[in-house]
């Protein structure tokens, strides 16, 4: 694909077409409500969130995309006259409402950029985009495949989301005089709210514009911004630290819960601290009064093990929107792509998928078949276009430390955004920055 043609969640230079997988911050790093370069691609829900996140935005410029449907593009290359047709199926992504993956097909070859994703093989909803993707792309290969390695290593290794959301419940369950803090962004993780509120019969607190984003979502009778309606509040992320908590815990006894893929401090408490119940296998028992009011209470199971904490107020949960290790391989076995790319880079963690998921590729498979000089010639031929695909790292660590980075894949055109590197790091106790993987 020529350069200049599209760019997929990257909003610097110049192109026909312009593509975004969703909105958290660190992929619409260079979009404002000024925007006039030209159209943005999206799903129907993420064009709907738009004017809450860009007020004032040109809302003609928005070109809605139906998920699981090709949709056909007419562009003229920079190097020809004639007209050239893109064709573009956006497939769920699972990691927050209106994010999707984009599978692209046209002269080029055949192109899938994942965005972020979470692709659990035990959910519902991935068995429907697996049905889906298999049956977009029928006998198409993958040429490259631009993949969310955000975890990206064998260390990375979590439940599904619906089982630390019943950790979430046991927590809760488990501090029935606490009121709970919840550290979320400004949009994912709805269905872990929903399933506490659902759980427990609540309602959950959010702060004004985060209620705003739950209506438009379709959510109005389970959030609220009354704190006297409900104990368990979801707080942003930027204000969620051992400092609130210790100054919270010095008016009403406060538990902090913070659902993400990394580890939220480096070191769990050392006094033997322990959760009354095991968190990966616990019920709690609900049991309904008959009398008025109809109140219930929940007990956990208990003596079923135990969790340890990572700090007395604060409990770090895996509950997360990107795919795992495991997931990740999964994803690349079905897929089977020629080539691959990882679309979070960073000079000082940046892991490539090859290295782990090389041996899954058409390119070096159909390498290994070849004799030991072809192989060896085939191999370093991969390794050019790999290189020359490879990902700038045009500025210093200190400058990742204020700003997600733009980089840039040569081969494609296709322009894509990546996260600071701190958000591939153990930060200690204090999350300071915003745009983390969760």
């Amino acid at each position: 694909m020529e350069k200049g043609l599209i760019s997929v969640d990257r909003w610097t230079g110049h192109s026909q077409a312009y593509f975004l997988t969703h909105l958290h911050s660190d992929h619409t790093q260079g979009l404002s409500s000024s925007w006039a370069k030209g159209p943005i691609f999206c799903s129907r829900l993420t064009a709907k969130l738009f004017p809450f996140k860009f007020p004032g935005f040109n809302l003609s410029l928005l070109r809605l995309l139906a998920v699981g449907t090709w949709h056909s593009i007419s562009l003229v290359p920079p190097s020809s006259a004639s007209s050239s047709t893109l064709q573009v199926m956006p497939i769920d992504a699972h990691h927050c409402p209106g994010a999707v993956m984009f599978l692209f097909r046209g002269e080029f070859g055949c192109l899938l950029y994942t965005g972020d994703f979470r692709w659990e093989t035990t959910s519902k909803w991935a068995e429907i985009g697996r049905t889906m993707l298999l049956n977009a792309l029928k006998d198409d290969v993958v040429d490259i495949l631009y993949l969310d390695n955000t975890y990206c290593n064998p260390s990375y290794a979590f439940p599904s989301r619906a089982i630390v959301a019943q950790q979430v419940i046991d927590i809760i369950v488990s501090h029935p005089e606490h009121d709970i803090i919840i550290g979320i962004d400004s949009l994912g993780k709805e269905d872990l709210l929903l399933h506490i509120s659902h759980e427990l019969k609540i309602k959950i607190w959010v702060w004004p514009e985060r209620l705003q984003t739950m209506h438009l979502l379709g959510f109005h009778d389970i959030f609220t911004t009354k704190t006297s309606l409900t104990r368990v509040r979801a707080v942003p992320r930027y204000s969620f630290s051992v400092e609130t908590l210790e100054g919270l815990n010095t008016m009403h006894p406060t538990i902090g819960i913070m659902p993400s893929g990394l580890p939220w401090v480096v070191r769990p408490l050392e006094n033997g601290d322990k959760l009354f119940g095991s968190l990966l296998t616990s019920r709690y028992i609900r049991s309904k009064c008959s009398g008025n009011g109809g109140n219930h209470t929940e007990k956990p199971n208990g003596n079923l093990g135990s969790v340890e904490k990572f700090h007395k107020y604060i409990y770090s949960v895996p509950y997360s929107d990107h795919s795992c290790f495991a997931e990740i391989e999964d994803f690349v076995k079905l897929v089977q792509p020629t080539n691959m790319k990882g679309i979070v880079s960073s000079s000082s963690c940046y892991v490539d998928p090859l290295y782990y998921f090389g041996r899954l590729c058409g390119a070096y498979q159909s390498a290994q078949s070849l004799p030991h000089n072809k192989r060896k010639e085939r191999v370093e031929r991969v390794l050019a276009v790999n290189n020359k695909t490879t990902f700038r790292c045009g500025a210093s660590a200190g400058l990742e430390r204020k700003r997600a980075m733009t980089v840039k894949v040569k081969s494609s055109g296709i322009h894509v955004s990546r996260m600071s590197a701190l958000r591939r790091k153990k930060r200690g106790a204090k999350i300071e920055e915003n745009n983390r993987p969760n």
